[in-house]
């Protein structure tokens, strides 16, 4: 719960920079209302969205837990994960745990986290119980859909649901019906709604001041908007109107719910009803929370995971299932099949039903079993015994079970640190068959810090000597136990790693290993990249040493420059690894991004796409054909990030010549663009025509739409 709340503060306050950086001076209000609602909204929806494995930036989630569901491994002391062998196995791949008690925090922050929310909720239904007490208790007068409430004393006008709160003893005959056509507009509206919602958002984002913020700007825009609707009115002049402002504002401020007229933001509202209009060429701006939403989905969001790894499923075999459900006693149900002897342990609560919840053996590891007739048979391991009684027919058998764990070996494991002093640990021991060698290995290679949860995901995926020490020759001297485990359930082994440092990644971290070879890289598709895609560091062309030698003082000698160019050079070629563009390496894989791809827009003339380009354009589907058929209807010098936008707002040729049937000729594509993001069709055209609007320019019918809001 509480990430989830996290990720929703730092969606809408990122939404918020954006808002304040690029649109909150811009006078297209209604469109700034979409964009605010649009943000609350997406902020506490964008986190439930999963991402494609493809399209996600974030690293396969490698817990051990996961690898334990997902593998099967092939050896003696194996198992196959049906489920996670103890509540434990989540944390298996985490980095060592802090002194401190994060689970008792964590339940002390969400403790504290529904006290406000609890707290702000009887805060809000307070005020919408006050309001509704107060609208239908006093006297009121009803003008069609509107009703207004007579107050008294000395609040400011306000308006709450079709209830408009004013004191009619307060205001002249002139600035009572401003007031009361200001209130209708937001009825109209439907103003509330917007801060009823933004109080459902403050509710859960109480501690984010960022949301109080959000708020604060959203009841500006509103009133903005309103001001703006007001002043298209014939019988409201501008300075009369705002001099009925300056009478109204009052320093006692109604209810939060309501839309009002509060003092702080009287100077905005002046301002801004002085303010020069926007021009429809920067609506640009607007474009760009599009791709924002889609870089926290990608940076952010858990990818669905379909697999870990190919190689993993086609090498590891099973033996035991390991399950914490199983009791140290209870009824066994044996299935024999080839080589293989699968037996499901039930206890005497339940009942068998045929689920899997046991383990797979090797039939060689029993011997005598009972065939046709009562008898007992075991199954001996370091950990302990597994005493069977009952008899097989056939390939079926079932009878009872009692296991006994061994105390030397118990004994033995404490004397190595490792505590396995239950039920469950001595089960789990016995089931992945770890023996005192494993763990006394483990200690040599260095690992000493040792305990059951580390153990078991090691053991279980046949974390070998000698796969550690492959590992370590491989350059990783120092790899940690948390990383082994995602290392040996994706196949990392150290031909694989040796293969990326010459691929260019010669101070590849683990971490990285782990994220390339989860998406499927390898050094043969890193060598494609860097051969069909413009590399900077390790081609560097001309513009890129102008780029860094341009503080290049212009009295230095020949001698001199020429020295700086080759030290540049030296530098970059002494640099191999491809940091600056992994980000692009793995959005390449993700969208399949390959020469194909690349070779199709040269060929159509586009020959200096940058990664960014034709990741924006492989994302949002722009193809060669899309941008030749532009080209061919004398759109000539299309860029690239031209093409993104019309595709984004999907304009085609076919809108375009709506538009230069109503007589816009002379079009060009940012108007359309600009057109289509505001609503601004032909057929809204064509009704503001019939209503007597006859513009002669695009433009001015953005803006005619951007003010009505229709």
């Amino acid at each position: 719960m509480i990430p989830y709340i996290l990720y929703a503060a730092i969606i809408l306050t990122a939404c918020f920079i954006f808002y304040k950086l690029l649109l909150h001076k811009e006078t297209f209000f209604h469109l700034n209302r979409l964009v605010l609602l649009t943000c609350m909204m997406l902020a506490f929806v964008l986190p439930l969205v999963h991402v494609p494995q493809q399209y996600s930036f974030r690293e396969v989630p490698l817990s051990a837990s996961t690898a334990l569901t997902t593998v099967t491994v092939n050896s003696e002391n194996s198992i196959e994960g049906k489920e996670n062998i103890s509540t434990a196995d989540n944390k298996l791949t985490q980095k060592t745990a802090p002194t401190i008690n994060l689970d008792q925090v964590m339940h002390w922050l969400i403790y504290l986290y529904w006290f406000g929310v609890a707290i702000f909720t009887l805060n809000f239904l307070m005020q919408a119980s006050l309001l509704l007490h107060k609208a239908y208790s006093r006297p009121s007068i009803r003008d069609g859909k509107f009703r207004i409430v007579e107050t008294t004393g000395d609040k400011a006008p306000c308006s709450f649901g079709n209830n408009i709160f004013i004191n009619p003893a307060k205001y002249d005959w002139e600035t009572y019906n401003q007031v009361l056509l200001h209130e209708k507009i937001h009825i109209d509206q439907k103003h509330t709604l917007d801060l009823l919602l933004a109080e459902i958002v403050l509710i859960f984002q109480w501690f984010n001041p960022f949301a109080w913020l959000w708020r604060k700007e959203l009841e500006s825009n509103l009133e903005f908007y309103t001001d703006s609707k007001l002043l298209l009115h014939d019988s409201v002049q501008k300075q009369s109107y705002q001099l009925s402002l300056l009478k109204v504002a009052a320093p006692h401020y109604p209810l939060s719910l309501t839309t009002n007229y509060n003092q702080s933001l009287l100077k905005k509202r002046l301002l801004m009803m002085n303010a020069k209009k926007s021009n429809v060429h920067t609506i640009w701006k607007y474009f760009f929370l599009l791709p924002l939403m889609i870089l926290f989905v990608c940076l952010f969001n858990e990818p669905v995971v379909k697999s870990q790894s190919a190689d993993v499923k086609a090498k590891v075999k099973s033996q035991p299932k390991v399950n914490t459900r199983i009791k140290t006693e209870g009824n066994w149900f044996a299935t024999i099949k080839e080589d293989k002897i699968n037996i499901q342990f039930k206890s005497d609560d339940e009942k068998y039903d045929g689920s899997s919840n046991g383990s797979t053996f090797i039939l060689n590891e029993f011997k005598d079993l009972p065939m046709g007739k009562e008898g007992a048979f075991a199954l001996t391991r370091e950990a302990g015994t597994m005493n069977f009684t009952g008899k097989f027919e056939g390939d079926k058998g079932m009878g009872r079970y009692k296991f006994t764990p061994d105390k030397s070996y118990t004994n033995d494991m404490e004397k190595e640190g490792v505590n396995i002093n239950d039920d469950d640990g001595e089960m789990v021991f016995f089931f992945i068959n770890v023996k005192r060698s494993y763990v006394q290995m483990l200690k040599a290679n260095g690992y000493t810090n040792l305990d059951k949860d580390k153990i078991i995901p090691l053991a279980a995926l046949d974390v070998s000597d000698e796969y550690i020490k492959s590992i370590k020759q491989a350059g990783f001297t120092n790899i940690g136990l948390d990383n082994l485990v995602p290392f040996k359930a994706l196949g990392i082994d150290k031909a694989y790693i040796d293969e990326i440092r010459k691929a260019g990644y010669k101070d590849v971290s683990p971490d990285k290993i782990i994220t390339l070879k989860a998406q499927g890289i390898d050094g043969k598709y890193i060598a494609d990249f860097r051969s069909s895609v413009k590399n900077e560091r390790a081609e560097l062309p001309e513009r890129i040493e102008k780029k860094e030698l341009h503080e290049q003082d212009e009295n230095d000698d020949k001698d001199q420059y020429s020295k700086n160019i080759e030290k540049t050079k030296n530098k970059n070629k002494s640099n191999n690894d491809i940091n600056d563009s992994d980000d692009d390496l793995i959005a390449f894989k993700a969208l399949n991004i390959d020469n194909t791809f690349i070779n199709s827009f040269k060929e159509v003339g586009y020959n200096n796409l940058s990664n960014s380009d034709l990741i924006s354009m492989k994302a949002l589907g722009v193809t060669p054909e899309y941008a030749t058929s532009f080209r061919n209807a004398g759109y000539t010098n299309l860029k690239a990030d031209q093409l993104v936008s019309l595709k984004a707002q999907d304009v085609t040729l076919s809108l375009i010549k709506q538009y230069k049937d109503l007589g816009f000729d002379n079009i060009n594509l940012d108007d359309v663009i600009g057109a289509k993001a505001t609503g601004t069709s032909p057929t809204f055209i064509k009704n503001m025509r019939d209503k007597g609007h006859n513009m002669k320019s695009l433009d001015k019918y953005i803006a005619l739409k951007s003010v009505l809001g229709e």
